[in-house]
């Protein structure tokens, strides 16, 4: 007999499972349930094939800084901009996607955040899942999966994770938090901080910091996540007829934005109709 899987965590999952402060109203589990769920459905795994421009614009704008600081000499050819945009392939891509991230690569070569930092790890952002890092106490134990864009070493040896962001998006303090108890158990004894860079906006966020006791309450708050999550993918499997109930809808306005509306019976917008009629539940 197989040994179940041991639950998982990532930031990802906790928003997914709970909602980023002021973000409730449109918070949809089932939206979890797609992704967590029922991802190996032929209809669901072409849907989370589908990178939307945002994502495409997000994955292109890391991986351009990757390929900067790869190519050091790009930061101050006069065509470096030109040569990136060739690496990244950008002219297989559709003009609004192609525009922006240009506009990301010459704003980043006028003022590379990176250079002369002491880079320890860069990713370019299409790397795929982390290797997951095993975390066990005497009351819960679950694999942790945190992927960071970028670690380098501050002058007071000072661990700084940094994480790339474009778009509107506010910076989700949350996201900082899994990386630093992550950097707890990858970098033991380091001292470490946090912050968020938005390459298109070249707005950076303040540093975040957390001490022992916050990284034990968040660290008992994952597993809890992980659990809940696990629990609920059991009660899916022992009966997927129960969906709604495992992964409760929020229809709205915000169904118009979810990747999922197309095949969801409880969306308010399908795109394939031309008209799309709230529904209407009983109370």
């Amino acid at each position: 007999m197989s040994t179940p899987a041991r639950p998982f965590v990532s930031y990802h999952l906790w928003s997914l499972v709970a909602p980023a402060r002021g973000q409730e109203h449109w918070h949809c589990q089932m939206r979890r349930g797609f992704i967590k769920a029922r991802q190996h459905e032929p209809e669901v795994k072409a849907l989370l094939a589908q990178a939307t421009p945002p994502q495409r614009i997000g994955i292109l704008a890391q991986k351009g800084v990757y390929e900067f600081h790869h190519h050091l000499q790009w930061l101050t050819q006069s065509d470096g901009v030109e040569k990136v945009a060739q690496s990244l392939k950008l002219s297989n891509f559709t003009f609004q996607v192609k525009q922006r991230v240009i506009q990301i690569l010459q704003k980043y070569q006028k003022s590379p955040l990176l250079l002369g930092k002491s880079i320890i790890q860069l990713t370019p952002g299409d790397e795929g899942f982390p290797k997951p890092i095993l975390i066990e106490q005497a009351n819960y134990c679950f694999r942790l999966y945190a992927a960071m864009d970028c670690v380098f070493i501050e002058s007071d040896s000072t661990l700084h994770i940094l994480d790339f962001k474009t778009g509107k998006s506010a910076f989700d303090k949350r996201q900082a938090l899994v990386y630093l108890l992550a950097a707890r158990y990858l970098y033991p004894g380091k001292s470490a901080v946090a912050s968020f860079y938005n390459l298109e906006v070249c707005q950076k966020s303040e540093l975040i910091t957390i001490n022992n006791h916050e990284l034990a309450s968040l660290e008992f708050e994952l597993a809890n996540v992980a659990n809940k999550h696990q629990l609920d993918l059991q009660k899916y499997a022992a009966r997927s007829s129960n969906f709604s109930q495992i992964f409760p809808p929020n229809p709205g306005n915000h169904c118009r934005f979810c990747p999922f509306n197309s095949i969801c019976e409880f969306s308010t917008y399908n795109p394939a109709k031309s008209h799309s009629m709230p529904i209407i539940r009983n109370s």
